[in-house]
């Protein structure tokens, strides 16, 4: 921190600036320069300081969250001989603070947690707070507190203890596990009246049932869990304790999950659970949908626990199905929120019964799945109906509609079809019933067989007469059901007609306007052939998009569907009706081009933009070899319009990555006809790059690589262009953290020379510039970003690939030498880089990226990476700034054995 070690009155004044100064701009600067504090040396000293002073709540909670932060990332910076010194330290602190602020005790009780867990000095730490607190009825708060988060702190990511000490304190923690529910019960029998011990209580016990270090018989004939389903069973038990056993049971349930090896604790909770049937009624009457809630909670993470044996042993011990029972009790609740809670289990339920495959078994489930679907129709009822409603109750029913395709198979969709239709052709539902029964045919309506279906047919034919008087909802719903049926217009092509005039009724009303689209779109999509003789009505709607009240979403649906019957017609007609197409959206072009940027009106280009490249994406003809592609003329013509399009925006990332999108696809469109545009695009590309280096530029770039890299006369201009777009790249990513404030810029950097080494692997590396690419890929392997982190690893797995791989193409020896220079340069460095970001950097969703990258490296030269391993795994810090033993030899020797043993294989 510049200027030195700061004084106690200036870190509090900015402390107060942070949560009192009126001024947004002061509790900025403040927040910044206490940034900068808490990463610094001085933090230690000054929020001890602080914590003593215990001058006010805000003072205190800054210094204890700056000391959980310094012992979480940088407690390496305290030597071995000072640890001791600062627990004592923080349990002073805790102690004296207890009574100012519980946020203040927790940040405090995470401090204390996470030094235990990484000073190996401290042993058993459980029995040392215990004995030191345990006898002390004003202390026991915070001691709770402190076995409360010790446990949750065990699997943090903040903490990179390794796994030898985690295996370490897991196994203390298991030895004293029975210590703590001991105190545990005795806290909960001492509570009396006071529940926020028992929450507390409560909390902890879900904490250590969450590590999974409970004795198995202990836990099943403990008081605490007999004090835990008297809470739940008693009506008087108070919201908020009421939520905590509710927490702690569903830990206990899932910790659980492998029955067969808890069998006594997993019988007491079975039974405790099925007990709770009557408190669930008695909440439903009170009307307390907190309670029911809770309850229902409880019941899904019962029947999650038991879904192995309810489904390989049904009716028998703890495979009864008086579980799925009480979720069907819940889904009779009124309020649409209980029965959602649910919603995973039957998800898992239908996976397990489609695997097995037994008509036997699904005759079983058969009736629970029916009462489920009854009872999802009826919560899908609409009483105030707005089409198009993204709230809580709209993506309820976009649940429901998923959840209802999953598990129809049990019931037989064709089955479930025909009732519900014979429910709405017998009798004469209100239309909320109407709209709710069309809503769940809508959803299973593409899992029948549309193939000589009378009945579906006959739907169809129904739905198309439905008079406009008819409520909106009905018809919105019912519109939706058309277009979910595709299949069926596909083979019953007379439906055509009606159909299409029917949706466009819809489509001339706003609030049916983009469910008819959506429609519309479908219909294209499945009925390609069908549809090309109604194109110019396509074509006609495409012209007057404006006009009708369409989403975005909708307006680009329905251009897709049109640019996909587009690619059936004869190749003579598809230039001229893609320009035809096109033109509305190239005219707006123009027009804000022309428009004075002074005139107040809004001159976004991406509307236009969006919508010429779902045509340019969706535009895919069969073109015979030696045949001129159709589109080439018409995207050549439109090429100038977005040029200048892109020249007029490029200080603007969002509309420039709009620009590039829409080229992407237009090269997709015509492949190598798009080669007239090679130069003037990659020109403007790289000119615009050097002064706004936005990363679409580098993708686009990769598309261009795609297509042409593997032609002989193209190779040096994108070499030269790859060149051209690295220099300010690397300036942008050298920059302090710039790796981490552009993993867009990363990602797409190594798309790009991914694409090259697929295409022309020899002309990038017999380059100048492929030694700062793999530099700044060893540097970009730390990147914790999911998709650039990918994105490098595979550039670094296919340039050694290159060399392994015997393709009978000519320069493979060339390859593999060249190969062979890059590595003598660059492989050592890489495998030591590789080993140290998977323990220090990387989540665990990279390592089978990096695990494949070491694969290549050691099929390339077997003996040479095993001095390179051997090197890497020698250099790995042998012990944690706490003391703990990170890795032993013999982990380390065996470690090197799997990796390069002959039968290895990455999976």
């Amino acid at each position: 921190m510049e200027g030195g070690k700061p004084t106690l009155p200036l870190v509090y004044q900015a402390v107060q600036a942070l949560y009192h100064d009126p001024d947004p701009a002061g509790k900025e600067r403040a927040s910044v320069w206490l940034g900068e504090l808490q990463r610094s040396m001085y933090a230690w000293e000054i929020s001890d300081q602080l914590l003593q002073l215990k001058q006010d709540v805000e003072s205190c909670y800054f210094a204890a969250q700056t000391m959980k932060m310094k012992i979480q990332t940088s407690f390496y910076e305290l030597p071995p001989e000072t640890h001791t010194a600062l627990r004592d330290s923080l349990l002073s602190h805790i102690q004296n603070l207890k009574d100012l602020s519980p946020i203040i005790v927790t940040q405090l009780a995470l401090a204390i947690a996470d030094l235990a867990l990484q000073m190996a000095s401290w042993k058993g730490c459980v029995q040392t707070l215990i004995e030191k607190y345990g006898n002390d009825v004003s202390s026991m708060p915070f001691l709770i507190e402190i076995l409360t988060v010790l446990p949750e702190e065990v699997h943090s990511r903040s903490l990179r203890i390794g796994a030898n000490r985690r295996t370490e304190i897991i196994e203390d923690l298991a030895y004293y596990s029975t210590t703590v529910v001991t105190l545990l019960v005795t806290c909960a029998e001492k509570s009396g009246h006071d529940e926020k011990m028992l929450i507390k209580v409560f909390r902890c016990l879900g904490s250590w049932f969450n590590l999974g270090v409970l004795d198995n018989n202990f836990m099943a004939n403990n008081q605490l869990l007999m004090i835990l389903f008297q809470v739940l069973q008693r009506d008087e038990t108070s919201t908020n304790l009421h939520e905590a056993a509710s927490d702690c049971v569903c830990s206990a349930l899932y910790a659980i999950e492998n029955v067969a090896v808890h069998m006594p604790l997993a019988m007491q909770l079975f039974q405790g659970v099925l007990s709770l049937e009557t408190a669930y009624h008695m909440a439903v009457a009170r009307e307390d949908l907190d309670k029911v809630l809770n309850y229902c909670r409880i019941f899904t993470e019962l029947c999650e626990t038991f879904l192995e044996m309810t489904v390989r042993t049904p009716g028998l011990g703890m495979g009864d199905l008086r579980i799925l029972e009480l979720l069907l009790i819940c889904a009779g609740h009124p309020q649409y929120e209980v029965v959602e809670i649910s919603f995973n289990f039957w998800y898992r339920l239908g996976e397990h019964l489609y695997k097995m495959n037994d008509p036997a078994l699904h005759r079983v489930f058969k009736p629970y799945i029916q009462r489920l679907l009854h009872s999802l129709a009826r919560h899908c009822h609409t009483y105030c109906f707005f089409p198009e409603d993204t709230d809580d109750f709209g993506e309820f029913r976009m649940r429901v509609s998923d959840l209802v395709k999953d598990v129809i198979f049990l019931v037989g969709s064709m089955e479930c079809f025909s009732q519900l239709y014979s429910t709405l052709k017998e009798g004469n539902p209100p239309w909320e019933v109407t709209e709710a029964v069309l809503f769940i045919m809508a959803s299973i309506a593409k899992s029948i067989d549309p193939e000589n279906n009378p009945t579906l047919t006959e739907v169809l034919e129904q739905i198309v007469l439905l008079p406009e008087t008819v409520h909106l909802a009905v018809r919105y719903t019912s519109i939706e059901l058309v277009g979910e049926m595709s299949e069926v217009i596909d083979r019953n092509p007379c439906m055509l007609d009606p159909v299409l005039n029917f949706l466009m009724k819809g489509l001339r009303e706003k609030p049916l306007a983009s469910v008819a689209a959506k429609a519309i779109h479908n219909i294209c999509s499945v009925c390609r052939d069908h549809m090309a003789q109604h194109f110019q009505g396509l074509l006609n709607i495409a012209r007057l998009l404006d006009s009708f009240a369409l989403s975005t979403d909708a307006a680009v649906g329905l251009l897709k569907g049109t640019a996909l019957v587009l690619a059936r017609l004869p190749l003579e007609k598809i230039a001229e009706c893609l320009n035809d197409l096109c033109a509305v959206q190239v005219m707006a072009l123009r027009k804000l081009l022309a428009q004075d940027s002074s005139s107040g009106k809004s001159s976004d280009p991406t509307v236009w933009l969006d919508r010429l490249a779902v045509i340019f994406r969706h535009t895919n003809p069969i073109v015979e070899n030696g045949q001129t592609h159709p589109c080439q003329k018409v995207i050549q013509e439109i090429w100038p319009v977005l040029s200048e399009t892109l020249n007029a925006h490029q200080n603007d990332n969002r509309i420039v990555e709009r620009c590039c999108r829409c080229l992407r696809f237009a090269v997709r469109c015509v492949g190598k006809g798009s080669a007239s545009l090679l130069q003037p695009l990659v020109t403007q590309m790289v000119s615009v790059y050097q002064v706004y280096p936005h990363s679409c530029f580098l993708y686009l770039g990769s598309i261009l690589v795609d297509e042409y890299g593997m032609e002989e006369g193209c190779r040096q201009g994108l070499l030269d262009m790859l060149q051209a777009l690295c220099m300010p790249t690397f300036q942008l990513l050298e920059q302090p953290n710039g790796l981490r404030n552009h993993p867009d810029t990363v990602d797409d950097l190594f798309r790009l020379v991914t694409r090259f080494v697929q295409r022309s692997p020899v002309t990038l590396v017999n380059s100048s510039i492929i030694v700062h690419i793999i530099q700044c890929a060893i540097a970009s392997t730390t990147l914790d970003h999911r998709d650039a982190n990918c994105s490098v690893m595979k550039f670094i797995r296919d340039l050694i690939h290159t060399g392994v791989t015997n393709d009978h193409e000519d320069d493979f020896e060339v390859r593999k030498r060249l190969i062979g220079q890059v590595m003598g340069q660059h492989g050592q460095q890489l495998v030591t880089q590789l080993i140290n970001t998977c323990c220090f950097c990387l989540p665990p969703y990279t390592l089978p990226d990096v695990a494949e990258v070491l694969w290549e490296i050691m099929v390339f030269d077997r003996p040479t990476f095993c001095r390179w391993l051997e090197t890497a795994l020698k250099g790995l810090p042998k012990e944690t700034a706490g003391g703990a033993l990170t890795v032993t030899h013999k982990q380390l020797t065996d470690f090197h054995k799997q990796v390069t043993r002959s039968d290895f294989l990455f999976c």
